[in-house]
């Protein structure tokens, strides 16, 4: 009986133009490629699976989604391409399907076949940011009865069971862990955080990647319950900084992946306060692309996921708090924005002497300042009103990150206050913080830091005029990397 047209795979082949032929030899190719002489492909079989929704057998989906990967120069997934058994494709969605609650092996797999993707992408110098953004409702659809606590008990959860679909194959396969082994991934996310915070995400996203990948391989074995719920949360780590250096290098699709991925860990861990801060990540993304709408959709489902009795430290709220206040002020909502920092900071204020999760450690004072500022900077776009709180929060985060070593949060920091002040009419200081942001910003590989700064030029041109603001911005347009050219398909 026929499935129907694969959409998804129609319109990743359209993409590529290829003929069917063509790719019924590339996929033959590849296929011997990595030892899978018994692969025939041709080109009725190709047009059954566009036409009449075939999905072929393994390994032929995984061969399919490596060849996509290749051509299209982005991670493409069998689920992409709508060659997922358990599933058929939604007619007319680009989106993913979500992954089901309690199915632990389902997770691993796509997890571990993601980041393969992704890897495969960095050996071969390939790197694309075509795809498009699912909206803030396809992120937070599987993740809401969980996080709100409508889904049955996480201690409910379904067993793991046998024949789930294979991940991409590596030479190497780890095989069961101890505890020593773990413990190591545990100190490896915390090298990978600590760099990410000082230099961005450029250098070492490839390295959290692999580490990820590695960590999949292990979740396709059998562990101690509470073994396994620390190898979860190890995953749901490193797919937040995975998604977080990503983002900062500009691959937001790919970003916005790893922070559903990230919260689907999260849930195989029972953690929801580590899901909401990873739904959080995406709501972020969300503000600097400009959709501050789905941002906040996001947001509010992140907090209902905070409550005490879930585990909520007062410092998680507060930073889920700071998100969704710059949410509100980059819509120009006043009152919600300053209503919604005032819950921030009685949270702030509450944190208690238990320690805090490693992932919320970097949300300190400076961190608490920092968000502040950045609120207030966007909303003084609306209010001028915010100038004066955006300006002293900016220098309380600069005065504080001198003692922590993140030099690319202290960059931010100091572009939001050069920001302030061209929007308070203070071009002198403007130009005296915006020099000191050049002078450094050679150390930093995140985009998203030179994004901020062209939002700070863009303030800074109605004080073109002076011949210091005229100066200043020849430094930005010569310290600003150029475009990247498209790739050609």
């Amino acid at each position: 009986m026929s499935r129907g047209p694969n959409s998804r795979l129609a319109d990743h082949f359209a993409l590529t133009g290829w003929s069917k032929g063509e790719l019924a030899r590339l996929v033959n190719r590849r296929g011997a490629a990595l030892g899978e002489q018994q692969l025939s492909t041709d080109t009725s079989r190709v047009r059954r699976w566009i036409e009449q929704g075939e999905i072929p057998r393994d390994p032929v989906p995984r061969v399919l989604a490596a060849v996509f990967t290749e051509r299209l120069g982005r991670v493409v997934t069998t689920e992409d391409l709508g060659l997922e058994r358990h599933r058929p494709a939604r007619s007319g969605s680009t989106a993913p399907p979500p992954t089901e609650p309690g199915a632990p092996d389902r997770t691993a797999a796509v997890l571990t076949e993601f980041t393969g993707m992704d890897l495969m992408l960095n050996r071969r110098g390939l790197v694309g940011a075509s795809a498009a953004l699912a909206a803030g409702a396809v992120i937070a659809d599987n993740l809401h009865d969980w996080l709100t606590g409508g889904a049955v008990a996480e201690a409910a959860r379904r067993p793991r069971t046998p024949g789930g679909p294979a991940p991409v194959a590596d030479v190497y396969e780890p095989g069961p862990v101890g505890n020593e082994e773990v413990t190591a991934l545990e100190r490896s996310v915390e090298v990978f955080r600590a760099w990410d915070a000082s230099r961005g995400g450029g250098l070492q996203r490839k390295a959290v990647v692999g580490q990820l990948n590695e960590v999949g391989g292990l979740l396709a074995h059998s562990h101690p319950a509470a073994l396994e719920r620390r190898l979860w949360t190890v995953a749901a780590n490193l797919a937040v900084l995975a998604g977080w250096m990503s983002h900062d290098v500009g691959l937001e699709p790919t970003a916005q992946r790893y922070f559903v991925i990230a919260a689907q860990a999260a849930r195989e861990a029972d953690d929801r306060p580590r899901a909401a801060e990873a739904v959080s990540r995406a709501a972020r993304q969300m503000l600097h692309l400009g959709r501050a709408d789905e941002a906040l959709e996001l947001m509010q489902l992140a907090r209902a996921g905070t409550r005490p009795a879930d585990g909520a430290l007062p410092r998680t709220r507060a930073m889920l708090c700071t998100v969704e206040a710059w949410a509100h002020a980059s819509l120009g909502r006043s009152e919600a924005t300053h209503r919604t920092l005032g819950e921030a900071e009685h949270h702030f204020v509450q944190d208690t002497d238990r320690p805090a999760p490693a992932w919320m450690q970097l949300f300190d004072e400076a961190e608490m300042h920092g968000m502040q500022a950045l609120v207030h900077r966007t909303l003084a776009e609306h209010d001028a009103g915010a100038v004066p709180l955006a300006v002293h929060h900016a220098q309380q985060a600069v005065r504080l990150r001198q003692k922590t070593g993140r030099e690319r949060s202290a960059l931010l920091d100091r572009i939001t206050l050069a920001s302030a002040h061209w929007i308070g009419g203070e071009p002198e200081a403007a130009v005296a913080q915006a020099n000191g942001v050049l002078d450094a910003i050679g150390q930093t590989s995140s985009r998203r830091t030179w994004d901020r700064l062209r939002e700070m030029d863009r303030l800074a041109e109605r004080h073109q005029g002076r011949p210091d603001v005229a100066e200043l911005r020849e430094r930005i347009r010569d310290a600003l990397p150029a475009p990247r050219a498209p790739r050609p398909i």
